[in-house]
């Protein structure tokens, strides 16, 4: 049976590769679309616990996408965070969203605070050396051309120095110093955040409740890191499974579709073949059998080339836009073979179920 499916596949070559180059287009939307999101979203995960906090205080009208709120904090706030029993380290944090080459989250801090969270390991540089100096972290020094200490880039469309290239997962990949941050965006004095460093992360109740009792911060959104990190899930962000989930039907709308084409197409042409196969003895099981394994034998095909092509592409990525986060889980591999070969199993029964109900005497009568 495996020499006879074989021999129909190769001889139909041209239809054969398309219906494989179907499937493997199949899966490799649903897993570059899965290792993008998945990736950003995985990668700010790591970016902000990397920081080095143990709380995160905001102004309770603040939006949960930091950034997008502005910042509407007095940094004076910072003073009175510091002198709370328990609290170590009191960063204040202009977070600002921009889109002007790449949609990315540009922070303003404080060195001096933000460093005490969790010193920064240098690559190369040092600290700001003046109000428009840049420290980018080593993953956005290898894009491009590759960016070293001294280049000057656009920060909020104005000409930053970079001062120094830190070690990647403290927050932003780019940094500039708070007060420019604030004269960049109209908001002298304020701040997005407060990150906190506690002197034992056993008191963020005791914390927590020192700050809603302090005059005037009632209102504040007070969260621990763990809370922070359990807002960045596929289910927090709008839209992010609906997306997710409308590209994997489309993938398996196009993977039934060209499996469907072909299998049918094949029958129609094998008409004769098959009246010839149930006139030996062929029962209507080993005719579905045929079709689905033959059907099968195309979504194998397809599905192996799809994988090794989206594993290359995360080469490509990583070596040509070590920004872009392309993540490829072991679990989504396994997901993407599932569903190609269901599409293809469901492309291919309707053409399995007519050519096993041919009268097998009008099938060897057909021209």
């Amino acid at each position: 049976m495996n020499k006879l499916i074989l021999g129909n596949l190769i001889h139909r070559p041209l239809r054969s590769v398309i219906s494989v180059l179907a499937v493997a287009i199949e899966v490799i939307m649903i897993l570059s679309i899965s290792a993008i999101m998945f990736g950003m979203l995985n990668g700010q995960r790591d970016r902000t616990s990397g920081i080095g906090m143990d709380m995160f205080v905001r102004p309770g009208t603040t939006s949960n996408l930091i950034g997008v709120s502005g910042a509407p904090a007095s940094i004076k706030v910072a003073d009175v965070l510091r002198k709370l029993p328990h609290v170590a380290v009191v960063a204040p944090v202009n977070i600002q969203l921009t889109a002007t080459s790449a949609v990315e989250n540009i922070y303003g801090i404080d060195y001096e605070s933000y460093n005490a969270l969790k010193p920064f390991v240098f690559v190369s540089g040092g600290p700001f050396q003046g109000p428009y100096d840049v420290i980018v972290d080593d993953v956005f020094s290898r894009s491009g051309k590759g960016y070293k200490v001294g280049d000057t880039i656009p920060v909020m469309n104005h000409p930053f120095r970079i001062c120094g290239v830190v070690e990647h997962g403290k927050g932003g990949r780019k940094m500039i110093p708070l007060d420019t941050m604030d004269e960049l965006t109209g908001s002298e004095g304020k701040a997005s955040v407060f990150y906190l460093k506690l002197d034992d992360v056993k008191n963020e109740k005791l914390v927590t409740q020192e700050i809603h009792a302090t005059p005037g911060m009632s209102d504040y959104s007070v969260q621990t890191l763990e809370e922070v990190l359990s807002l960045m899930t596929p289910e927090k962000y709008p839209g992010f499974n609906i997306g997710l989930n409308v590209v994997i039907g489309i993938a398996v709308v196009i993977g039934f579709i060209v499996i469907f084409q072909a299998m049918y197409t094949a029958v129609l042409e094998r008409t004769r073949e098959i009246g010839i196969l149930k006139s030996l003895g062929g029962s209507r099981l080993y005719i579905v059998n045929v079709v689905l394994r033959e059907s099968m034998m195309l979504s194998l095909v397809g599905i192996a080339l799809g994988i090794a092509a989206s594993y290359l592409m995360r080469l490509v990525f990583h070596d040509r836009l070590p920004t872009l986060a392309f993540a490829i889980s072991p679990g989504w591999v396994l997901k993407s073979i599932v569903v190609a070969s269901l599409g293809s199993l469901l492309g291919a029964l309707y053409p399995a179920w007519r050519a096993a109900s041919k009268d097998p005497i009008d099938a060897l009568a057909y021209e």
